[in-house]
């Protein structure tokens, strides 16, 4: 009799302990959970691209202009009206390239942040107004990335470690490429840094790194140059001894075609500007565009053998 009830009491005194192990453990053993990612609405491709590479797991974000699209000419459809309205974040480049952004935001119905990549950034003017392709200067691209990472961090403080992490080597990776850019075109004769394209999106990188660009269009690709136009850009390029003509990846390339006809001048590759190509090509990342991008033009400017004998 005192054996089972020994027993007894030792039995419910295993049990409260058990249980008391279970309370202050249980709690501590839990695995923390992880925030769902931002849904995040970039309104092009090189944006998207951006954010991603700062955001990393801590962001889920499509394009409304994809790879290879004009944001110049671009539609929204009721697709892009419900994705806008589920975004948590937009982010847009602002300098009035998304000349459709109020209307979608509008008929969408967001009320979140809109982050505008370009703020704090001193525009080029052109055509009267702001120059709105600043990511051709990649100490822009940096201003970009930095932009977004703050916003980033602000509407997910729990991963701002993360974020933070992959921003920092996001800026070193453009840092590098903005030297190595610099010294394989200052490498090249100043006479030899001039080239034809299709519309007029490069004032930036001209601006950074020595290139003189042609164009027969303006800022915008939303028209077509008069003939007048054409003809003037064929006397340019004879007097400039422009090296090269290049197409762009959202621009037909007939326009350039014929002005390289009438000229004598030879296409010497294509240029991605407002867009990314398809994943898994040549330009399927803002690093990877401005990276072909120097390659091809330093090939076009490159001065030919004969050049050198004579």
């Amino acid at each position: 009799m005192r054996f089972n009830a020994t027993r007894h009491t030792l039995r419910r005194g295993l049990l409260a302990a058990a249980a008391l192990l279970f309370c202050t453990v249980t709690p501590a053993a839990e695995p923390a959970t992880t925030p769902a990612p931002l849904q995040v609405v970039a309104t092009f491709s090189i944006l998207a691209d951006m954010v991603r590479e700062v955001g990393g797991p801590a962001v889920e974000v499509s394009a409304l202009v994809g790879p290879n699209a004009d944001a110049h000419v671009f539609e929204p459809t009721p697709s892009d009206v419900r994705r806008m309205a589920r975004a948590d974040l937009v982010v847009a480049n602002g300098l009035r390239f998304e000349g459709w952004i109020e209307r979608l935001i509008k008929a969408s119905g967001y009320r979140g942040q809109v982050v505008v990549a370009s703020a704090g950034i001193t525009p080029l003017r052109l055509d009267g107004g702001a120059d709105p392709h600043a990511w051709q200067n990649l100490a822009n691209g940096q201003r970009y990335a930095e932009t977004i990472r703050a916003a980033l961090v602000a509407a997910a403080p729990a991963r701002a470690a993360e974020i933070n992490t992959r921003a920092a080597a996001y800026q070193q990776r453009l840092i590098a490429l903005d030297q190595d850019t610099r010294s394989r075109i200052a490498a090249l004769p100043e006479s030899r840094r001039r080239v034809i394209t299709s519309h007029d999106a490069f004032g930036y990188f001209a601006a950074a790194y020595g290139v003189r660009f042609i164009a027969p269009r303006g800022w915008t690709t939303g028209s077509e140059p008069s003939a007048e136009a054409v003809a003037r850009i064929v006397r340019q390029a004879r007097e400039t001894k422009a090296s090269a003509l290049l197409v762009e990846n959202i621009s037909d390339p007939r326009l350039i075609e014929r002005i390289a006809r009438e000229a004598g001048l030879k296409v010497g590759g294509a240029l991605y500007s407002d867009a990314l190509s398809a994943p898994g090509t040549a330009a399927d990342t803002y690093v990877h565009l401005f990276a072909h991008n120097v390659r091809t033009l330093v090939e076009a400017m490159t001065p030919a053998r004969t050049e050198h004998a004579h």
